[in-house]
């Protein structure tokens, strides 16, 4: 690129930060350079930039062509939960009984029941089945336990769905329930010697064989454990057991320690239950099944998240996917008709969120809200349009306060360190194989703050992130 082009769109950014009322067509100068070995045409890149309090002025690129946002999804997520949810607003999990406790004894059903709870992990578990044995007196569950997972349709939506890539065991492409028992993830401890294989499940709930004689040892760096890794096979037995087969490649003398969503999640709550269960002396007869709470039921315990938005922290700062897509289902189960997909009814408040802030959501396609997908599509306009209505609402601090700081923390702990933008931008950033993306807020030299957006969608977007933490500290710095 010649100096005269580099000098010209330098010239035409900096008349659009000047505050008159037009708009920049080209990125700045500094972009552009750090864009030009990347291989990335503009024809893949959208952008919006514009101070807060001067909307119509700034940078604009293909701000209305539909792009992959990747993980900055989360902030139409975010936006939205906090204005429909509400910033203080609690998934639960409760323990339930229809029938009367006698001499220690309930004959009917004991129900768990999921209310989108992000926090329910084993102590938690604990902690509610003890409060049964200590503040109710109930010893014997003779009529089993039913497990509701009905706040959220389909209730089992992870059966038969196809996996987003060749990883479905791993955290990040958890699909969320009602109940979502410790993150629907068990921890492993796998180890290999000079000739096998072996894995140890924490904690050890019992009923639970894991075999790793299929696997085939390799020289391989153990920080490289997951190349040639396959997702393991679980299988329920005629007797209630399960067993869990290792497949692919593990390095010689490597140990790792890893959750993993392998076990069948009605199977792994069952024998949480039976085993927490008999740990407080209690004895539990009758089978564990799933099904809906009955009408009566009153609650016997009860377990409680964190407030919104505290649970907003790990989702945009940490992108954690499971976290951001049960907030979406929970979304839609505060407005499902009876039987409606939570999923699908997520998608319908959002578009009515969007017309109640006159977004324009033409082209607008959603699918989880984390943006862990191939299929869902947003304009870089309208991206920085919720950001502005998120700004102005009752809840911008609170969305603000979720948002990675650029050099800090988050997602953005390691990038635009040393720039102007360190300690002070926060932005959602967004990853995918061909999708890179930031959104949020800059501030400028002379203290004005700037929405930007910008969405990369191209086979070599990873080489233009430069190109983008570029931009983000040329804003900075004017």
């Amino acid at each position: 690129m010649s100096r005269r082009l580099l000098v010209a769109l330098t010239l035409t950014a900096m008349a659009a930060l000047s505050g008159c009322a037009s708009i920049g067509r080209e990125p700045p100068g500094p972009m552009a350079e750090a864009l030009k070995p990347s291989g990335v045409p503009l024809s893949s890149i959208g952008l919006v930039a514009f101070p807060i309090d001067a909307p119509s002025t700034g940078l604009r690129l293909n701000a209305d062509q539909l792009m992959q946002p990747a993980s900055t999804m989360k902030a139409i997520t975010a936006v939205v939960a906090l204005d429909k949810l509400g910033p203080n607003s609690r998934g639960s999990t409760q323990l339930l009984a229809s029938g009367e406790i006698r001499d220690g004894r309930l004959d009917t059903p004991l129900v768990l029941k999921g209310n989108g709870d992000a926090d329910l992990d084993w102590p938690a578990l604990w902690l509610m089945l003890r409060e049964l044995r200590e503040r109710h007196g109930l010893r014997e569950l003779a009529g089993g336990v039913v497990i509701d997972r009905t706040l959220f349709q389909p209730s089992r939506p992870e059966l038969g769905v196809p996996a987003f890539d060749s990883q479905p065991e791993f955290p990040y492409n958890v699909i969320p329930d009602a109940l979502q028992l410790n993150g629907d993830l068990l921890q492993f401890d796998i180890a290999a010697d000079a000739s096998a294989v072996s894995a140890r499940p924490f904690p050890q709930f019992g009923g639970l064989t894991v075999d790793g004689s299929a696997m085939t040892l390799v020289d391989r760096a153990c920080k490289d454990w997951e190349d040639g890794w396959k997702p393991p096979r679980f299988d329920t037995l005629a007797d209630g057991s399960g067993r869990l087969a290792l497949q692919g490649e593990f390095p010689r003398g490597c140990q790792i320690t890893q959750s993993l969503n392998v076990l069948d999640r009605q199977w792994l709550a069952g024998q949480a239950l039976r085993q927490l269960w008999a740990s407080l002396g209690g004895t539990l007869s009758g089978e564990i099944r799933e099904g809906t709470s009955p009408d009566g039921a009153r609650v016997l315990a009860q377990h409680r998240d964190r407030p919104l938005a505290e649970l907003l922290r790990p989702v945009m700062k940490s992108s954690d996917n499971a976290l951001a897509r049960l907030i979406f289902k929970r979304i839609g189960a505060s407005a499902a008709q009876p039987g409606e997909d939570s999923q699908a009814a997520a998608g319908r408040v959002v578009r009515a969120w969007f017309a109640e802030h006159q977004i324009d959501a033409t082209g607008l396609v959603l699918d989880n809200g984390s943006g862990l997908t191939r299929i869902e599509r947003v304009t870089a306009s309208q991206l920085a349009a919720v950001l502005l209505a998120s700004h102005r609402g009752a809840h911008g601090p609170e969305l603000l306060a979720t948002l990675p700081v650029a050099g800090v923390d988050g997602t953005l702990s390691r990038r635009m360190k040393g720039t102007a933008a360190e300690g002070r931008a926060r932005m959602k950033t967004g990853t995918l194989r061909d999708a890179v993306a930031l959104a949020g807020f800059v501030p400028d030299s002379q203290g004005k703050t700037w929405i930007v957006v910008a969405l990369v969608n191209d086979d070599n977007a990873m080489k233009a992130r430069p190109a983008v933490d570029a931009l983000i500290d040329w804003i900075a710095r004017q």
